[in-house]
């Protein structure tokens, strides 16, 4: 089966050979997109040498080691990443205090306008005339959504502090 060459020799190759190397791939870790991105770059890097590949017995076969290998070396680097994420983990992660759950919550009763103004203002620190540029918005309308929000968020936090006590 020598001197086999050409894209359409790539193209017989793909057709007949990508569906049953990405089935296998696909068994063996456990996902077939994982396996078609497999057998992809597989055939990619067959593509790239196909005037070699070519005249093989079998350039199947080339793809297929390819592709196995792929697989192969991706199964390795997933069970390092997951040693090493188990290494780096904390035993527990505090979640989030009482006190930051209620200015969420009060944060979100807010109507879209002020709650944006409140972020843009406090967390990230941005001046009055910028916030108006960014919302579209006059400056005096961004001030009025700012003492508004303030209000609001007080009369919130306070109601959830009597609620707690």
């Amino acid at each position: 089966m020598a001197s086999r060459e050409g894209p359409s020799d790539f193209a017989e190759c793909y057709a007949a050979w990508f569906a049953p190397i990405a089935g296998q791939l696909a068994v063996y870790l456990g996902s077939a997109e994982e396996a078609q991105e497999v057998t992809q770059e597989a055939f990619t890097r067959a593509w790239a040498r196909w005037g070699r590949i070519a005249r093989y017995d079998e350039p199947a076969a080339w793809v297929r080691r390819v592709a196995w290998n792929l697989a192969t070396s991706r199964i390795r680097r997933a069970r390092t990443a997951l040693r090493h994420w188990r290494g780096q983990r904390p035993e527990s992660v505090a979640g989030p205090g009482p006190e930051r759950v209620a200015l969420e919550r009060a944060l979100a009763a807010l109507p879209a306008d002020q709650r944006r103004a409140v972020v843009l203002y406090y967390l990230a620190g941005l001046p009055v005339a910028e916030i108006a540029e960014i919302c579209r918005a006059r400056e005096g309308a961004v001030r009025t959504w700012l003492y508004r929000a303030r209000i609001a968020l007080a009369r919130h936090l306070t109601d959830e502090v009597n609620d707690d006590a």
